[in-house]
């Protein structure tokens, strides 16, 4: 099974941005942990960054056509585009959002995600460990989905 990891605007600069909110692993190492994670469940992870709405859009339509599940960060998006909303809608895969930082226990705005509603679910404040869980969590369901 491949899974697609697709993580949203800013993300490429973790390790240097804002290290006390989002810690200093740099996206290389959240995708190489990812990676190998991957490889214990039985899966080919595939990652993905972009801060263009329409690029995350074109990955998850392709992940529609080519994958068994998404792992997505949607990052600033995560608080109004419906355009993702409803790619992520439309894909028909399990997809769980997650999250580096708690939002619930950020600024009011980073509370609300247009995304939750249409996703298996959320995973945040945990670090590259929301990465992990999510990993694991969109996997089982997608084996679920398939019967296996």
């Amino acid at each position: 099974m491949l899974v697609y990891v697709l993580h949203g605007p800013n993300l490429n600069l973790l390790g240097s941005r804002e290290p006390d909110v989002y810690g200093r692993l740099t996206l290389e190492e959240i995708n190489r942990a990812l990676v190998a994670l991957g490889d214990e469940l039985g899966v080919d992870v595939r990652c993905f960054q972009s801060n263009a709405e329409a690029e995350l859009i074109d990955l998850l339509h392709e992940a529609g056509r080519k994958a068994g599940a998404v792992v997505f960060n949607p990052a600033a998006f995560t608080h109004y585009s419906y355009a993702l909303r409803d790619a992520v809608a439309a894909v028909g895969l399990p997809v769980v959002e997650v999250h580096l930082s708690n939002v619930h226990a950020r600024e009011e705005f980073r509370r609300n995600s247009v995304i939750t509603p249409v996703a298996a679910g959320q995973i945040s404040g945990l670090g590259l460990d929301s990465y992990l869980l999510g990993l694991r969590a969109v996997v089982a369901r997608a084996f679920e989905r398939e019967g296996s």
